[in-house]
């Protein structure tokens, strides 16, 4: 499977609503990261946001090992500014356990904190999403027990957002942050974000590599496919799942922007 390296690329490949599923398929070596990082926006994002970076003790050898594989000197946190993906490791305590988020080095989050999920086990890291629970938790737990070394799975995801910069973390209600949009503006005012996602297992520390590598385009910029999907998608959210996204506060503007989109000049 091919994910590619954009938004336009990526969206056709996500989940719109309905019931949540991993979407897993397996990708090559050649496939895993973005071939050309901007390494200059990755220490911009580093230095501005050292937050972004949370470490256990436990993170440091298989971050060393990571380092190593990607050529670089260090662990994670030179592992992750060394390419355009966000890195984050999850191990287990002993086996049975649950995974747990022994270290991040997030330049670029898509509303989260890593200070606030360092430690928790996948459950808990995923508590926000309405349905993980119920819907997807079991095939997580599943999926992370029996990876192998040398496999490599990619997934992606979308969401909807006011501003265009990689660092998105939202402030204040959806209500307030699109409140600037119109059906009128939308294709310049909303702009698309997904998330490349990927998990393998480094072979000599046994810890999980969940990678995220961002990538943010103006709803205007998209193809007519891709903006009629995301129409059709933001109204067939779970509930629940489309309040956090804030999904309200711009679902008319969206769904109007793409219906005169579509309409023959």
């Amino acid at each position: 499977m091919t994910l590619g390296f954009s938004v336009n690329e990526l969206l056709p490949k996500a989940r719109g609503g309905g019931q949540l599923r991993m979407g897993l398929g397996k990708l090559t070596e050649e496939a895993w990261l973005q071939p050309d990082p901007d390494l200059a926006a990755r220490a911009r994002g580093f230095a501005e946001h050292p937050e972004g970076v949370q470490l256990s003790p436990r993170a440091e050898a298989p971050g060393r090992e990571l380092a190593a594989r990607l050529g670089v000197e260090g662990a994670l946190p030179e592992a992750a500014a060394s390419v355009h993906e966000d890195m984050c490791l999850l191990t287990q305590s002993s086996p049975g356990e649950p995974y747990r988020l022994i270290g991040a080095a997030v330049a670029w989050p898509t509303d989260w904190h890593p200070k606030d999920k360092i430690g928790l086990p996948l459950r808990a890291l995923h508590a926000p999403i309405a349905g993980y629970a119920e819907q997807l938790a079991t095939g997580v737990d599943r999926f992370m027990a029996t990876l192998t070394p040398g496999a490599i799975f990619g997934r992606c995801n979308w969401f909807i957002a006011p501003t265009g910069d990689m660092r998105w973390i939202a402030e204040g209600e959806p209500q307030a942050q699109f409140a600037h949009v119109t059906a009128q503006n939308a294709g310049k005012t909303l702009f698309v974000r997904s998330e490349r996602q990927t998990l393998r297992r480094l072979p000599e520390t046994g810890a999980i590599l969940f990678t995220i590598g961002v990538y943010v385009a103006p709803l205007a910029s998209l193809d007519d496919a891709n903006i009629a999907t995301l129409a059709q998608s933001v109204r067939s959210l779970l509930a629940g799942e489309g309040d956090r996204r804030g999904a309200p506060a711009y679902a008319e503007a969206l769904v109007q922007f793409a219906k005169e989109t579509a309409s023959p000049c």
